[in-house]
């Protein structure tokens, strides 16, 4: 019922907002103004990916409208974790009711960049998936540019896929596999094949990751294995006004509330599949380790993901954790990729480092990484979080990992240099549409390689551009 409302709020805003704009209200770009661009996405909750993603989408609309031309706001959910990062942008608080923000915020901007990567899906929260339609309904609402930058999209619930075919027909959305591109055609959503924009990210120099590992216990010599884990099982994000008085007055709910009216899916069912998944891992990893020397260190990449780390870590004896708590997503990153080894449940945790050409295998949730190990041809090295048999699956994978280390990372380095191409034909798409809105931006003229649509490539990125180009 409370999705309900909030859908029936989202898109009764969007159609005021149509009204409005139809009576006179609101002002469009002019020529000669800077274009004022709202990105609008999950951020400001220390999770790795999305903050990296973002990143370097505002790195490359800045590089491929110019810096001088563009003056571009992302949200954030929580200003002292997004401190230090989107250099030059301004950022605007994301509250956990949204729908008077974006009626607020979305008119004040000449278009709308959604920039989460599972932007149209209901596996986490129906709530953040109406956040993304709405921020794009709006925006159209106004013919304004109305984009979805490297988007996935999976099973919506029938309303919200209802709202996404209705308010998002003139959007366009860059999609990152050809997967989601086919689930928005059949909404009526105009889409081009984009990838994620996580590959042109540059963390700290790897001197950074190597002492952060010997600090935590790293002999300098022994190969590290890094473990991404999640908790899998807890999702979808519903909000419960019923869970959230009975917190109030009992303290009822607590380990399953995510915040405000939110409350993670929990029980019964959800408390044995997730101490089947961690128990699963702990002991794959816990028997490779015992025929292979190697240093074992377990990442959250996002704060929440916190417990499954510590609950991994206590069955193998405490081994270090990371968390994206103590670390930013510069520091972090250069830690994943001085490692020599990972498996990982987090999307992001693998793209981040694959420009290190660390070997990876996925245990994945929903199509994200099935879909990345699948462009990789690395089907050999997924599998999921339910799998009765993960720990001996996870076992042989490990053993796969070291053995075929280098043919991995072949395979890795062709599939970063093909996501590079790809993303700069995001550029191109990005800028013939705003073209489309606006026919009196000024674009660049002339002829331009490839890499002028990417912001500046990074050493690493040139040397593995030079390699497997």
């Amino acid at each position: 019922m409370m999705d309900f409302l909030l859908e029936a709020w989202v898109s009764s805003t969007i159609e005021m907002t149509r009204l409005r704009w139809m009576m006179g209200g609101g002002q469009a770009w002019r020529p000669g103004e800077k274009l004022k661009l709202l990105f609008a996405g999950y951020n400001g909750t220390r999770n790795t990916g999305s903050d990296v993603r973002v990143e370097e989408m505002l790195r490359q609309v800045r590089h491929v409208l110019g810096a001088d031309r563009c003056e571009l706001s992302v949200m954030t959910q929580k200003f002292d974790f997004t401190r230090g990062y989107f250099k030059d942008t301004r950022q605007v608080h994301l509250p956990d009711i949204f729908p008077p923000f974006l009626q607020r915020e979305v008119p004040r901007h000449h278009g709308v960049v959604a920039c989460e990567g599972s932007m149209f899906k209901s596996k986490f929260a129906n709530a953040l998936t109406t956040m993304m339609i709405g921020s794009l309904g709006m925006a159209s609402a106004q013919n304004k540019l109305s984009v979805g930058y490297g988007a996935e999209a999976g099973h919506m619930d029938p309303l919200v896929s209802k709202m996404c075919g209705r308010f998002c027909r003139e959007s366009l959305v860059i999609t990152r596999n050809e997967e989601s591109r086919t689930i928005l055609r059949e909404l009526g959503v105009p889409t081009e094949l984009g990838s994620d924009t996580a590959w042109t990210f540059e963390p700290l120099p790897p001197e950074y990751g190597k002492v952060a590992l010997r600090k935590a216990g790293w002999d300098g010599t022994t190969p590290v294995l890094v473990v991404c884990p999640i908790n899998p099982f807890w999702w979808p994000v519903k909000a419960s006004l019923g869970k959230y008085v009975a917190r109030g007055l009992t303290g009822a709910y607590k380990q399953s509330h995510y915040r405000s009216v939110y409350f993670h899916t929990s029980g019964p069912k959800v408390n044995a599949a997730y101490t089947h998944y961690l128990t699963s891992i702990a002991r794959a990893v816990d028997a490779f380790r015992k025929n292979n020397k190697v240093f074992v260190v377990i990442v959250a990449t996002e704060r929440l993901d916190a417990d499954v780390c510590h609950r991994i870590s206590d069955q193998l004896g405490g081994v270090a954790v990371l968390t994206s708590d103590d670390y930013d997503m510069y520091q972090l990153v250069s830690i994943l990729r001085a490692c020599h080894m990972m498996v990982s449940s987090r999307f992001h945790g693998i793209v981040t480092c694959m420009p290190g050409l660390v070997p990876s295998a996925g245990i994945t949730m929903d199509e994200r990484i099935r879909n990345l190990m699948n462009e990789r041809g690395h089907q050999d090295l997924l599998l999921t979080v339910d799998d009765p048999d993960l720990e001996p699956k996870l076992l042989v994978v490990l053993e796969k990992l070291k053995r075929e280390s280098e043919a991995v990372a072949t395979g890795i380095g062709r599939t970063v240099v093909k996501n590079l191409k790809t993303m700069a034909r995001m550029g191109v798409y990005f800028e013939e549409e705003v073209q489309r809105r606006y026919p009196e931006f000024p674009i660049r003229t002339g002829t331009y390689g490839w890499e002028e649509y990417l912001p500046p490539l990074s050493p690493t990125l040139q040397k593995l551009v030079e390699a497997y180009g």
